[in-house]
């Protein structure tokens, strides 16, 4: 008779797979058949609009509500079984501590129900930069002091999960900066962060892959750069009707016109041969520099997108 174990599938496995993960309430539907790969060692950001499903999903993948439909697996096992959930440490809709405990007490309390000691309370404490005020009472923290103070619990047992729900919410940008550097530290340790947040700029600089929800559907699921595409080129030359009149020919419906100045979404190693037929053209070029497309721009662009479609 073989022997049952909790061993975790091995290191290259994917550390979240959810496949058609659905969960409606009543008439609403709230998360609309979800399929999404989280690796191992990445930081990958969940991202999408107020209401679009991004806490609910995170939720079943905590295996905190049960899916009306799908499946999500975590760590190889079945998403809130006991083996995940020592694996996993997790902040999810802002923290809830004792008000009137010390912010270090608060988290003796959550060390002895993950079986952890005195020195790892201390350790994460030191890792949040909470050690100085963790003698104070949790209702004295600011909004950012009890953010940090929630991931430092979730960061207890040193878990290879981390799942994050608005980690960066109240922190001024000093603490987004530290947040930022902390989540970097973690991946590049073996952790792996799932974390779901408003500031697209800092997804943008710390995350490796995204996935962006809206209405309940996953429309989007690739790395920062191949969302933001190859950039473009602006240009400014006269006569700008003429100008433009060259730009299209190379590069078709990818050319607009905004502030007096040309914008083509193309690869901007392209930027020789347009200058060669603007000049040819008798066109004189004042500027022509590449521009990235920032992740804000896509977010929007993709979300505005799903709402004419429906």
């Amino acid at each position: 008779m073989s022997e049952r174990t909790d061993t975790i599938t091995p290191l290259d496995a994917e550390a979240v797979r959810t496949q058609g993960l659905t969960k409606r309430y009543g008439e609403h539907l709230a998360v609309d058949a979800v399929s999404l790969t989280v690796r191992r060692g990445e930081v990958y950001g969940f991202l999408g609009p107020n209401g679009a499903g991004k806490t609910t999903t995170l939720r079943m993948i905590l295996g905190l509500i049960r899916p009306t439909g799908g499946t999500a697996t975590v760590l190889g096992r079945p998403a809130g079984t006991p083996a995940v959930n020592r694996r996993v440490g997790a902040l999810i809709e802002g923290p809830g501590f004792y008000p009137y405990l010390s912010g270090r007490d608060n988290l003796r309390v959550l060390a002895r129900y993950r079986r952890v000691g005195e020195d790892d309370v201390n350790r994460v404490l030191a890792r949040v930069d909470l050690a100085g005020r963790a003698a104070d009472a949790f209702k004295t923290y600011s909004l950012g002091m009890k953010q940090r103070l929630g991931v430092a619990a979730a960061l207890l047992g040193d878990p290879g999960l981390l799942i994050l729900d608005e980690p960066t919410n109240g922190l001024d940008p000093a603490g987004v900066g530290d947040m930022r550097r902390l989540l970097t530290e973690l991946a590049a340790a073996g952790h792996t962060v799932l974390l779901s947040s408003h500031m697209l700029s800092e997804v943008q600089e710390t995350c490796d892959r995204v996935g962006v929800i809206n209405r309940g559907r996953l429309v989007a699921e690739a790395t920062v750069d191949d969302l933001r595409g190859a950039g473009g080129l602006r240009v400014r030359a006269e006569p700008l009707e003429r100008a433009l009149a060259v730009s299209t020919r190379l590069a078709g419906d990818e050319v607009t016109v905004a502030d007096g100045a040309l914008h083509l979404r193309v690869d901007p190693g392209r930027a020789a041969e347009l200058t060669r037929a603007l000049v040819a053209a008798d066109v004189d070029v004042h500027e022509i520099r590449p521009v990235e497309r920032s992740l804000e721009e896509v977010f929007f662009e993709m979300t505005a997108a799903e709402e004419e479609d429906r």
